[in-house]
């Protein structure tokens, strides 16, 4: 087959950029742009994760969510800005259309963890004007919009606050496509019944077979592909098999085929954690994802690699953004 429309749906690459004072022309990670390049015209969602607590002091962070924010949009502009040629920013479904159309790699910009709202729901429509399409509503600390995934089951309960309701119904309203990964059991089941759009989890695996806090479980699979939305799988080892430090591709299309088995083919996406995660892995980064595509083969027709690749995430994106 021809090689497919590829839609990741999360990756750190503009903290690592942030961090280690590198453009996406010389980064050596995981993605940079040709590697990018290497795969024609892909999606790429490019989170501004706002580290807080122990993971900024880990990537020694000092500045605030709001100025960190700030931060990185800016480093995302500017890389955006000289690189015209080949990548460009996407807000709606006719950018994608028209990128895919001129061969150009279509950047979408994310956010990971709502901190920076911090209460202020004027915020919400601030960063949908910056760009911002997709919003995993918590990273691993409770905000003002709920609580986070937790090994406490008493915590990993908790559900949504009134002020993440009146979040969720914003982000349906603006066309912000509200991620639940990262987020508490209850949130997810808050999310569940009052969004009126699909919803995603950009960027979980399936706690059947590892079970983590940040894995779902089989019914919370089922709700997200009954809703119209998708789980992009993540490539984190620690989330595809207990306690390992290296993926296979048998990992990942084990993971993608208990989604299409519990929650419906069309409910798999990529979600690859590129750029944050620390694990070797068997198709080393984004340019070996072709690796990984032969590996699918094995389990999936051609028509369904379309899907999982691309053609689900773009669907809902479609459906979610104006």
């Amino acid at each position: 087959m021809n090689l497919p429309l590829i839609f990741d749906l999360h990756c750190d690459t503009v903290l690592s950029l942030y961090q280690h004072k590198k453009t996406l022309r010389n980064w050596d990670g995981h993605i940079n742009l040709a590697k990018l390049k290497s795969l024609g015209a892909p999606v790429q969602s490019f989170a501004l994760f706002l580290a807080t607590h122990d993971a900024a002091e880990h990537h020694g962070i000092t500045e605030p969510p709001c100025e960190l924010f700030n931060s990185m949009y800016e480093i995302f502009i500017r890389e955006l800005e000289a690189n015209k040629d080949c990548i460009s920013q996407v807000f709606t479904y006719a950018d994608i259309e028209k990128n895919i159309a001129e061969n150009r790699v279509s950047a979408l910009l994310t956010l990971e963890d709502c901190v920076l709202i911090d209460g202020k729901s004027e915020r919400v429509d601030e960063v949908f004007k910056k760009g911002v399409r997709i919003a995993a509503l918590t990273w691993n600390y409770e905000n003002s919009l709920g609580f986070s995934n937790s090994f406490d089951k008493e915590l990993h309960g908790k559900g949504l606050k009134k002020f993440g309701f009146d979040c969720v119904e914003r982000m349906n309203e603006l066309g912000i496509i509200v991620d639940v990964s990262h987020l508490s059991e209850g949130g997810f089941w808050d999310v569940s019944k009052c969004t009126q759009k699909p919803f995603i989890a950009s960027h979980s695996c399936a706690r059947a077979l590892c079970d983590h806090s940040r894995c779902l479980t089989d019914e919370q699979l089922r709700a997200i592909g009954d809703c119209g939305g998708v789980c992009g799988v993540n490539f984190y080892s620690e989330f595809l098999v207990k306690d390992s430090v290296h993926t296979t591709c048998a990992d990942v299309v084990r993971h993608m085929e208990h989604i299409r088995n519990k929650a419906g083919i069309e409910a798999v996406a990529f979600g690859s954690d590129f750029d944050g995660i620390d694990c070797t892995l068997e198709f080393s980064d984004y340019a070996g994802l072709p690796t990984l595509l032969d590996a699918m083969g094995k389990s999936f027709s051609d028509k369904e690699i379309e899907l999982i690749c691309g053609k689900n995430a773009l669907r809902v994106f479609r459906d979610c953004v104006k």
